[in-house]
């Protein structure tokens, strides 16, 4: 930390130093990265940097996640990590770095707070204060899929009920923590009735525990758009993964420029902080990137870090210099902007401006809000296998349902067993399906039990084994439960 720093409230209240694990990233990462770390040292941040490489220069080197062992130790020991955006290589087996440190270290809440900023930065919507709040690390980002059939490959979407309460319950105690007042819920429940539904079934529950903040719940194709015309309806978003990687960017968007968003990842041991954008390698060298995201993200990183006030400092000063109308040139406007700079002329304005406040923007007023939440106990319940699903690869005969209907109906009677239903992409098709049906070769075949209300796992493997027998080519299965008495199975459409 440089003894002649510019600003410094009180260089002997100053506290210990925070260790923090700091990656410069690719692209303009090491240009936005060297620009708030200057502005963290000018304001006197007690962080102690632990300067780790990971991203394009560890993947060159066959590290396939981008995060050699030496990185990965000094992150869980420092627990907090600054990172620059990363340059994931196209091909050749790599992994997103982000997603890839998210889910190995369980870093389970995205938080990424969008505002206007008009009129200083070019916005429709001068109301808008967003905070979408996505979880992390399961749903469809769980990346589980496989190619079944010539024609079909699936990818598996999971929710579970520990990670959707972690989640709500997080995006609650932060909206109680930052004094914000709603809390939306977002899913599409009513086509994902046992996911999406689950989902939303323990934001209910979660959202009576709160009774100072008002919920509400949006299918997600209305929300979005009302997220794209409307934002400022919206105070903070709570949503499923892959929802929430959409909204975010969105959000990001309407606001007026992508690059000033930040964004904060959470953990229960480790958290990460970032700006939103890319890495930008078309523009790296030059000079001219806006660390603005960046910078962002940092001053979240001293919230979490319990050095709240320091972050008010240095983001008081930031909203200062847009106020001023020094302004990098993806913000650059004429008539509104004061003068357009590169990355050092802005990231020293911001240095000039600690200890001071905006008169037009709203000043920030930051609380340390370490937020830790746990999932509470999931209760026992009963349950019971009642039939299971079976996934055929069959392409013959025309493809014709009554067909493969029949030939599944004499296979399963040999064992007890008798065909419900046959389902294509999700339709019924056999018995009563419609001619009008696009059938591709991947065919869903509901067995139940002709003897009884529930089996034993010795009687799917008697089925299994007579339509193996038969010649039937078994792709998939999945069992059919149900818990406390209730169907825990979606039905065909049509069904």
């Amino acid at each position: 930390m440089p003894a002649s720093a510019p600003f410094a409230s009180d260089t002997n209240s100053t506290p210990p130093p925070l260790p923090i694990a700091v990656a410069y990233g690719d692209g303009i990462g090491p240009e936005i990265t060297t620009a708030v770390l200057r502005i963290l040292d000018a304001a006197n941040a007690p962080l102690n940097y632990d300067v780790i490489d990971i991203g394009k220069a560890a993947y060159e080197r066959g590290v396939t996640s981008g995060i050699p062992d030496d990185a990965w130790e000094a992150i869980r020991q420092n627990k907090v990590l600054l990172k620059g955006p990363i340059t994931t290589p196209q091909g050749g087996g790599y992994k997103s770095l982000n997603v890839t440190l998210r889910k190995a270290l369980s870093m389970f809440a995205n938080v990424r707070q969008v505002k206007a900023y008009t009129p200083f930065v070019d916005s429709d919507h001068p109301e808008m204060d967003v905070v979408v709040i996505r979880e992390n690390e399961e749903d469809l980002y769980a990346g589980i899929e496989h190619q079944q059939t010539r024609e079909v490959a699936q990818i598996l979407k999971l929710v579970t009920r520990p990670g959707s309460e972690r989640i709500i319950r997080y995006a609650f105690e932060y909206a109680r923590a930052h004094g914000r007042d709603k809390v939306t819920c977002m899913t599409k429940d009513n086509i994902m009735k046992h996911t999406d539904g689950l989902f939303h079934q323990v934001f209910e529950e979660v959202a009576e525990e709160y009774p100072d903040i008002e919920a509400d719940h949006l299918i997600i194709d209305i929300g979005a758009a009302r997220v794209a015309a409307q934002p400022e309806q919206f105070d903070v978003i709570v949503t499923l993964n892959l929802y929430g990687d959409i909204l975010s960017d969105i959000t990001a968007q309407v606001a007026g420029s992508v690059g000033l968003a930040g964004s904060a990842n959470i953990g229960s041991d480790v958290a990460m902080f970032e700006a939103v954008h890319g890495s930008a390698p078309d523009i790296a060298g030059q000079g001219i990137a806006n660390p603005s995201g960046m910078l962002m993200g940092a001053t979240k990183m001293l919230v979490h870090l319990g050095v709240a006030d320091m972050a008010q400092t240095i983001e008081n000063a930031w909203l200062k210099t847009l106020e001023d109308g020094i302004h990098t040139a993806d913000v650059y406007r004429e008539g509104i902007s004061e003068r357009k700079v590169g990355t050092e002329a802005f990231t020293d304005a911001v240095i000039e401006r600690l200890g001071e406040e905006p008169v037009t923007l709203s000043p920030v007023r930051y609380q340390p809000a370490r937020i830790q939440v746990e999932p509470s106990p999931t209760p026992a319940q009963e349950k019971v296998l009642r039939g299971i699903d079976v996934f055929i690869d069959w392409d013959e005969s025309g493809r014709d349902p009554d067909v493969i209907g029949q030939g599944l109906n004499e296979a399963a009677a040999t064992v007890d067993w008798i065909l419900k239903m046959i389902t294509n992409r999700g339709v019924k098709v056999y018995p009563d399906g419609l001619p009008e049906t696009f059938w591709t070769d991947h065919w869903r075949c509901r067995f139940l039990p002709a003897d009884a209300d529930s089996i034993s796992f010795d009687r799917v493997l008697d089925l299994l084994g007579a339509l193996h027998e038969a010649e039937w080519d078994v792709i998939k299965t999945e069992h059919l439960y149900t818990f406390d008495g209730r169907r825990a199975y979606s039905l065909g459409q049509g069904e």
